[in-house]
């Protein structure tokens, strides 16, 4: 017999479906909940729904945002000939965070991953294509995750955009095979960044 009231244990359900969170943490969650003030309660509930009702992704980077475009696309402080290309706005957030890039962004939103049905058309190329056109880019930095897909799709990206007459750099593995941006620390990154290689098409890839 479960000891909760309903609404409680209903409270605990939607909790556990979160990542990371299994039914003990959960349970915890809950019992802080229902311990807290009702105006932190309150606050917490307004916050989700908030989020749920104002964010979206800017329609020029796709990064997540609550105006359009965002923040990053309005700074005119930026260096608009440079551009950083990410798989999600998680790396990109990690990126902001080290300080050492002050260009614009694209979000791809994935990499190839052609066993789970995930191809360019799945991806946001050809809308970073089109920045190309519209915007005076001259340096195309591919900041992708050290993974297979990551690998594969800084390979295509570069034979695509090469044939644009862009530069294209590559960060330089600061990063481990395997690891993920968001995770990684400012000085790692601030590594990564500034010994970024000009990236290989076909053959070795050299220091930019």
């Amino acid at each position: 017999m479960n000891p909760y009231p309903p609404s409680l244990k209903k409270l605990i359900v939607e909790l556990s479906k979160l990542p990371g969170l299994g039914e003990k943490s959960a349970t915890r969650l809950a019992l802080h909940i229902l311990r807290a003030p009702p105006e932190e309660v309150e606050r917490l509930a307004n916050s989700i729904v908030d989020v749920k009702k104002r964010i979206r992704f800017c329609s020029r980077c796709f990064n997540l945002a609550d105006t359009d475009p965002c923040k990053i696309c309005q700074d005119m402080s930026r260096e608009h000939g440079l551009l950083c290309v990410v798989e999600t706005p998680g790396d990109l957030m990690a990126i902001e965070r080290s300080g050492a890039y002050h260009g614009k962004y694209h979000v791809l939103q994935g990499v190839l991953a052609p066993l789970d049905g995930i191809g360019p058309d799945n991806l946001r190329i050809k809308e970073l294509l089109a920045r190309l056109e519209k915007e005076d880019i001259e340096e195309v930095v591919l900041a992708l995750n050290p993974s297979p897909g990551g690998e594969t799709t800084a390979i295509y990206l570069a034979n695509l955009l090469k044939e644009k007459g862009v530069r294209v750099t590559q960060i330089a593995y600061g990063i481990p095979m395997g690891g993920d941006l968001k995770y990684a620390d400012k000085v790692t990154l601030k590594h990564a960044l500034a010994g970024r290689l000009e990236t290989f098409v076909s053959g070795e890839s050299k220091k930019s």
